[in-house]
């Protein structure tokens, strides 16, 4: 009964919520800012965005409400609209956390003697291959989908859209661009076959509405389906992971995250078949779980599906065979994430969230996310929403750190025979302060 009674107070409480959301958003389309000049008038200026109206009067809104004034004002939600710009990243290793614990020389780097650790794991994160650390090697701006001759040939090879490229997929490019005609590939071979898209009228951005794109009422249906994203921000940086138990894709057991916390860190991945960038991720997500399988545990967490036939179709998913409607029930959810999980092949252990998307939900894992938990249960490291704040080179750089703080934290002590203080489930001295770690956390930047 007090389950029934929480789930229905949680309801009228969002429903509520959503109510004054709904408000505000007709005010701030129907009535104009006071403060506007008129255009034509000396000294006017372009109006505000009605985004930029909401902040002046509510100082950082829901992330929700923020998706849904963009997407009424015609977003084709790009990387810097809707909460894309507020749901950024967050690590308790920055640069200037980082710097602050391990530059001792403060000369403005991170060198081997001073990282300390393991070889392999420094060359991860020197990413600039210069043999220090620098802020250079924290900087992960660009985000995840950012446009590059590299991923132009990964998705050209990639054909069937599992994130992976074998070499019978690489050779097949070298047919295709002409290479068995002559034996080799030309300079023009190569800048025909991956040539530059042209770049959109000036004034366009990504807040104009495209023909071929979905329309107000697709994305709006997408937002209340949480399809496109969870209408909850998650748990943030330094607090504790809300627990849960669910299925495994197979169904013969379950896994409750509580009992796998303790003497090694979790790293949480969200994710669904139909989100293209999910799975063009799927080669770099298996590799971190090989690498780092024996020192962390990895959960793959099934969520709902982001472009399902009958909602935000994508002609991308269309061409990879790709192509699924929104499960109404839990078996057709777990028969899609079996059929993930085949062509996926990440070998990590997937759940299956349930169909009222209660870990999803609770974690903001839809479209995709990644999550790092310590020893202790607190986020350590929480992705920027997805697509694109889904980095995983990102969530490594995190992983390594908390791998080498939770290797000190359960390291004997060399000398002395002063008795070893109480161990906590995690491995950290039952006295020990998490909220030292969380105070250095920030966001990335």
């Amino acid at each position: 009964m007090p389950s029934r009674v929480n789930g229905r107070f949680r309801t009228a409480c969002w429903s509520w919520i959503g109510s004054i959301g709904l408000f505000l958003v007709t005010a701030l389309f129907a009535v104009p800012l006071a403060s506007a000049q008129e255009p034509g008038r000396p000294g006017a200026s372009s109006p505000p965005r009605p985004l930029e109206r909401l902040e002046a009067i509510w100082p950082n809104p829901p992330e929700w409400l923020s998706m849904l004034v963009d997407i009424l004002s015609g977003s084709q939600l790009g990387p810097g609209d809707g909460w894309f710009r507020q749901a950024v990243a967050q690590t308790r290793y920055g640069w200037k956390e980082a710097a602050a614990e391990f530059d001792r020389d403060r000369n403005g780097e991170i060198s081997r003697t001073e990282f300390g650790g393991s070889d392999a794991d420094f060359a991860r994160l020197d990413r600039e291959r210069d043999g220090t650390l620098t802020p250079a090697d924290f900087d992960f701006s660009a985000h995840a989908l950012t446009p590059s001759p590299g991923m132009m040939v990964f998705f050209r090879a990639d054909r069937d859209g599992n994130g992976k490229v074998t070499r019978a997929e690489f050779d097949g490019i070298f047919r295709a661009m002409g290479g068995d005609e002559t034996g080799f590939l030309s300079l023009s071979d190569f800048q025909q076959t991956f040539a530059m898209p042209s770049r959109r009228p000036s004034g366009g951005g990504s807040r104009s509405a495209a023909s071929s794109g979905p329309s107000k009422a697709t994305l709006v249906r997408g937002l209340f389906r949480q399809e496109i994203g969870s209408l909850r921000p998650g748990p943030s940086l330094g607090e504790s992971a809300p627990d849960f138990t669910l299925k495994t894709v197979n169904g013969r057991e379950e896994k409750t995250l509580s009992k796998l916390i303790g003497p090694k860190p979790v790293v949480l991945v969200f994710g669904n078949f139909t989100c293209g960038p999910f799975r063009s991720q799927g080669g770099n997500v298996e590799k971190l779980y090989k690498r780092y399988r024996d020192r962390a545990t990895f959960l793959m967490v099934y969520v709902r599906e982001a472009h399902p036939t009958d909602g935000w179709q994508m002609e991308s998913n269309d061409r990879v065979g790709v192509s699924i409607a929104q499960p109404t029930n839990y078996d057709e959810r777990v028969s899609v994430a079996q059929t993930c999980n085949r062509t996926l092949g990440l070998g990590m252990p997937m759940l299956v969230d349930t169909l009222d998307d209660h870990v999803g939900a609770r974690y903001s894992g839809m479209p995709s996310r990644l999550y790092v938990i310590d020893s202790q249960g607190k986020i350590a490291y929480k992705s920027g929403r997805g697509p694109f704040g889904f980095k995983p080179d990102e969530m490594e750089q995190a992983l390594i750190f908390t791998l080498k703080k939770n290797a000190e934290s359960q390291a004997v002590p060399s000398s002395g025979d002063h008795p070893k203080p109480a161990q906590a489930a995690g491995g950290e001295p039952s006295g020990s302060v998490d909220s030292a770690n969380s105070a250095r956390g920030s966001r990335s930047q």
